[in-house]
């Protein structure tokens, strides 16, 4: 006998022994077995055959910023969720940041979770904030269920969110660090970047000089010696400089307790190819040269690098100037993020199962979401069913995103999401979505 009440059946289901044709039964939003291709289908449960279409676990993003509430005009939960949905994630951590107030405190965080919860279109998860002056409000925040903290070395762009000198981060991590939790960091070092040439202007190559990778390098260094001082758990957001990258590997060999993630956008544009005027490639750091995004691909395929994140942080169109020093920085990616990483992938010989690997379970494992990121009995039954050898083309107009501004405008792009569900529930299919199904998720203790 079976309480089965779905099950979802395909030729190619990614799960953790690899992919394999496979019925997937599910009930109360559960994954209950994952069972030979054709096993029968228990009575009174509903069976999806999806024929040759992939089936995978939902993609977990864990760097996302919403700005809702404080800057709605720029995103917002209601439009976030759903273009994330589109692109066949089904978790989202939101970032501490660009939402007024920033989660930085309880009271905070509550704020937040309120104006969220009825607009979730997938679960969704907070990321509390390290600021100068919050050290007394961190371990409250993390008994409250925060996934961990983001920390800037460098100014964050809002002055809501101020970066920590050393001496400050060295007080945020002793205390981060006596309850075991999790810092993830933006990297850059302010006197690095001051002492950059600092052209303004449209020039990519003059925006690419005033954030080298020396800022990244020392920072990262600096971060390092904090958590080998501490013995604390530590993430690098965003990766960019390739430089890095022995510094991690040797830190790492050491015992530092270090994961790495990169972006979807460093993996898939180069600097070579980025117009003069089109700030809609600008991001901070930046996107560099294609020699250095070959060894970020390196990295990610010999496990130097953990995971594939967006760092969605949208603005409204007239912030994206054509003069890169004061155009905001930050890139769309939430609707395309994984196609986008499997079309490049696929050319380097890399298969779906490690577009999942890093997008997925590796983000599922970051956060600590142990119910996400894998096709096993006990996992929520959250899927993406994706073509993965359609193509599409980028057109800005057919994006959930609030503002439609996009660096891959005009691409073509393989996998395409045929279908989203979340916890059993079919939430996109075809461009059509169901009401808001997300639940508010916290971290476990």
């Amino acid at each position: 006998m079976s309480d089965a009440e779905l099950v979802l059946r395909s030729t190619r289901v990614i799960t953790p022994e690899g992919t394999r044709a496979a019925s997937v039964q599910v009930a109360g939003g559960t994954i209950t077995a994952v069972l030979p291709y054709d096993a029968p289908v228990p009575d009174g449960a509903r069976l999806e055959d999806v024929g040759d279409h992939v089936v995978l676990p939902g993609l977990v993003d864990t760097h996302v910023h919403v700005n809702d509430p404080g800057r709605t005009e720029w995103e917002g939960f209601w439009t976030a969720t759903r273009a994330a949905a589109a692109g066949g994630i089904t978790t989202l951590v939101d970032m501490p940041l660009n939402s007024l107030p920033p989660t930085t405190t309880v009271d905070h965080l509550r704020v937040k979770q309120k104006v969220a919860a009825d607009k979730a279109h997938i679960d969704v998860g907070f990321w509390g904030g390290a600021l100068p002056d919050n050290v007394k409000d961190l371990r409250p925040l993390h008994e409250a269920g925060v996934f961990g903290f983001k920390a800037f070395l460098s100014p964050s762009g809002v002055d809501e969110f101020p970066h920590l000198d050393q001496e400050q981060l060295a007080r945020s991590l002793a205390e981060i660090a006596s309850f075991d939790g999790l810092l993830i960091v933006h990297a850059e070092d302010p006197h690095h970047l001051a002492a950059a040439p600092q052209h303004g202007g449209p020039k990519y190559a003059h925006f690419l000089a005033s954030r080298p990778r020396d800022a990244e390098d020392t920072a990262i260094a600096n971060l390092i010696a904090q958590a080998k001082r501490f013995d604390a758990r530590v993430h690098i957001l965003h990766l960019s400089s390739s430089d890095a990258l022995p510094l991690i590997a040797e830190a790492r060999a050491e015992g530092v307790r270090l994961t790495v993630e990169t972006c979807p956008h460093y993996l898939t544009l180069t600097a070579e190819e980025v117009p003069d005027g089109a700030s809609e490639f600008k991001c901070c750091p930046p996107i560099r040269e294609a020699a250095n995004q070959d060894l970020l691909w390196q990295a990610l395929a010999d496990g130097t690098i953990d995971c594939v994140v967006t760092d969605h942080s949208p603005s409204t169109p007239d912030l994206k100037t054509d003069d890169f020093a004061t155009a905001w920085g930050g890139i769309s990616g939430l609707q395309l993020s994984m196609s986008a990483v499997w079309t490049a992938a696929r050319e380097r010989g890399h298969s779906l199962e490690d577009v999942v690997r890093w997008m997925s379970s590796a983000t599922a494992g970051l956060a600590g979401l142990d119910r996400k990121g894998a096709i096993e009995a006990g996992r929520d039954a959250d899927f993406a069913v994706v073509a993965p050898d359609e193509t599409f083309t980028v057109d800005p107009a057919a994006l959930q995103h609030r503002n439609r501004v996009t660096a891959y405008a005009g691409r073509t792009l393989y996998g395409v999401v045929k279908s989203t569900w979340l916890r059993g529930e079919r939430i996109v299919a075809d461009g059509a979505f169901t009401e808001p199904k997300g639940r508010l998720l916290t971290r476990t203790p």
